[in-house]
């Protein structure tokens, strides 16, 4: 009988000790799974900057951008500008209350979290015509 009793100890003793191990094992591998990205940075338009030679919409096609990351508006300051607005403005295609103007002509801006809206507004006709896009950014 002394002899089970040591396996039954034995036993006892490995069982927490393979519990912790494959809880440990599960938090590592989901730490690797979920880490954090690198913040991007994005030329918008890229060779063309911010320009109608495209469309802004058809540029932020097929990426996807998350909270932290960079957009570098680049264009000419004397014939161009860019406007952060909400829908409304980005929808109206004005700057609105609120709103907050870039001309510099290599602007660079910090994604947050959630939707933001750029436009275009020296020229009116050049949101209209597609100066303009709206970004969600993810959480990193």
């Amino acid at each position: 009988m002394a002899r089970s009793s040591g396996h039954v100890a034995y036993v006892a003793a490995t069982v927490p000790m393979a519990i912790v191990v494959t809880v440990l094992c599960l938090f590592l591998a989901n730490n690797v799974t979920h880490a954090r990205r690198r913040p991007a940075t994005y030329i918008v338009g890229d060779e063309f900057g911010w320009d109608l030679v495209i469309p802004m919409d058809s540029w932020t096609r097929g990426k996807t951008f998350y909270a932290g990351d960079t957009l570098v508006f680049k264009y000419d300051d004397l014939t161009s500008n860019m406007v952060v607005v909400n829908r409304t403005g980005y929808e109206n295609c004005m700057a609105n209350d609120g709103s907050k103007e870039y001309d510099s002509g290599n602007d660079r801006i910090q994604l947050p979290y959630g939707d933001s809206y750029y436009i275009g507004t020296y020229n009116p006709y050049d949101c209209a015509a597609g100066l303009k896009m709206a970004i969600k950014a993810l959480a990193n």
